[in-house]
């Protein structure tokens, strides 16, 4: 049953609190059935959008781990068109493309727990390099990964050599595809190029906003550094504290949008069978929402069958058909 009826009267609230229309953006950590931020929000967003128009500012409270750097840059250039002032509101994470969005932001509102994470984007294709052991497989590039390992060779380790370096970029190559390193470069000069434009809406001088640019792209050392409102206030982005009063207003939601998604419990099927041969599944995995125009998900349906796989010797395998019937948005309230 959705909880949405209930985040509508913490939207109220909390438009109330700021003098703002509210708009939510979950994509789903649920172990399992995790999802990431996607061209095909825009047009949901545009449909919210239309209904809180006209508003001088939007609050919006994002919850994600991140996903595609320009659906991120469109979905900011969109809220942007709808108002004069916006503001993100991070209960938890808003992490990668979810740090993107919130650059682009006049100000982050941030809890105590919320963390923000670097940008340096990973790429995925059909000519990615092959995980070894899994053919059906295909490892994802780290960007900055790939740079770093030109500059450990070229400043690290001083090798000016020509003829070297050579063999270091054909030995490189070799892993990764040439199409693929090509991307590479050009996708590493774009997200800073997007992350300096967005600086702009938080008034940042360019000496500042180099530094931040930097940190998120190449100096926080990894992907998965958590960055709190300390460290990222320390940057100098523009950060703001809720209060007391404010803070249960976030705390509110993010437990109620949990809740929703089972974002703290793995989507395990031998669970959800529960020694069952079969079993139908409807699970809820991320969220679009405004009191004005209702709750967007994303819900993966299906069933979860236990068939016998036959074993070249001994006794036959046990194993677990999953048939999806239906994965996509769907408008529930």
């Amino acid at each position: 049953m959705s909880n949405y009826a209930a985040r509508k009267k913490l939207f109220k609230k909390i438009e109330a609190a700021r003098g703002s229309r509210v708009l939510l953006y979950v994509t789903g950590n649920r172990p399992g059935m995790e999802t990431q931020v996607s061209p095909e929000v825009v047009d949901l967003f545009v449909g919210h959008l239309d209904a809180l128009w006209p508003t001088k500012k939007i609050s919006l409270v994002l919850h994600t781990n991140g996903g595609n750097t320009a659906a991120a840059w469109q979905l900011i250039n969109l809220l942007h068109t709808f108002c004069d002032e916006l503001e993100v509101l991070v209960p938890a994470r808003a992490l990668s493309a979810g740090t993107l969005i919130s650059l682009g932001a006049d100000r982050i509102m941030m809890t105590k727990q919320a963390i923000l994470g670097p940008i340096d984007p990973s790429l995925d294709g059909p000519m990615n390099p092959i995980i070894p052991g899994t053919p059906n497989q295909r490892a994802s590039v780290s960007v900055e990964a790939v740079q770093g390992y030109l500059d450990v060779a070229q400043n690290a380790l001083s090798i000016k050599d020509p003829a070297a370096l050579t063999l270091i970029w054909n030995s490189l190559s070799e892993k990764i595809h040439p199409l693929v390193l090509g991307q590479i470069f050009r996708t590493r000069e774009q997200i800073r190029n997007l992350a300096q434009r967005l600086l702009d809406h938080q008034k940042v001088d360019d000496e500042k906003a180099e530094g931040i640019i930097k940190f998120l792209c190449s100096d926080s050392g990894s992907h998965d550094h958590s960055i709190n409102r300390r460290e990222a206030r320390e940057l100098g982005l523009n950060i703001e504290n809720p209060t007391a009063d404010f803070y249960k207003l976030l705390r509110a939601v993010q437990v109620s949008y949990s809740d929703e998604l089972k974002i703290g419990e793995p989507f395990n099927p031998d669970t959800v069978l529960a020694g069952s041969p079969t079993v139908n599944y409807r699970v809820p995995r991320a969220l679009i929402e405004s009191d004005v125009h209702g709750s967007h998900q994303f819900i993966s349906e299906g069933t979860l069958t236990a068939i016998s796989i036959a074993a070249p010797a001994g006794p036959p395998q046990i194993g677990i058909q999953d048939k999806r019937t239906f994965e996509a948005w769907r408008k529930e309230a």
